[in-house]
């Protein structure tokens, strides 16, 4: 048959709570472009796993035992083709994600999202349009350390003056028609410019772009 179906996005599951785990396996698997492949109660399986699935996406809990989230996205991240990492956090301010994130997590969601939040999360970070919207991500990023880190001041030096406003509405959280209206350019004039932006700091996507901009000072905590 012509116009075959899209192969799904494939999505491990690494959650030592048995309950959650399933739950999260149904509201998954009732999507046709989402496909559970593997499911793992601690981080070290969840690493054996991300090795032997192949998967495009990891949920993550972060407080397992045998290994906690935050190495065992660290060692995922160490892999020759890392699959996106999404932290699972009961809190949103939970400090655990934050180190997630730094250890190379693509965003976070909080367990008791509800269903069509947790499926709209997962489509965006696998898109690269990772999720810098809701106030408690926002906080999350403002959780970083204040501290400015040389090499993040470095990397900002390569931006041009509209990259650098491109980044700050980025780490906002505003999407790309929002930046293209309040700039008054494109949509495709400001996908040309994260894409810029991606390359010359060497981030994998919008979470690591802004957790850079917030460790060179170009955002600060608070500001919105």
């Amino acid at each position: 048959m012509t116009g075959s179906a899209v192969r799904p996005v494939r999505v491990l599951l690494v959650e030592d709570q048995a309950l959650l785990r399933a739950g999260l396996r149904m509201v998954i698997d009732s999507q046709p472009d989402l496909l559970v492949v593997g499911e793992a109660d601690d981080g070290l399986s969840g690493v054996h796993q991300a090795r032997a699935s192949a998967p495009d996406l990891v949920v993550m809990d972060v407080q397992m035992p045998v290994l906690n989230g935050i190495e065992a996205t660290r060692r995922i991240q160490a892999l020759p083709t890392p699959p996106k990492v999404v932290v699972l956090t009961t809190f949103d301010l939970d400090e655990y994600a934050v180190a997630a994130i730094r250890a190379g997590a693509s965003g976070f969601l909080l367990k008791d999202a509800p269903p069509e939040e947790i499926l709209a999360a997962l489509r965006a970070v696998h898109s690269g349009d990772a999720v810098l919207a809701p106030s408690t991500t926002r906080r999350l990023l403002d959780q970083l350390a204040p501290a400015l880190d040389p090499h993040a001041v470095r990397l900002m030096a390569a931006l041009t003056a509209r990259e650098r406003e491109v980044l700050i509405a980025m780490a906002r959280g505003w999407r790309n028609a929002e930046i293209a209206q309040r700039l008054n350019v494109t949509e495709g004039t400001v996908k040309t410019h994260v894409s810029q932006i991606l390359a010359k700091l060497g981030a994998q996507d919008r979470v690591r772009a802004v957790v850079l901009a917030y460790e060179a000072g170009v955002v600060r905590p608070g500001e919105r």
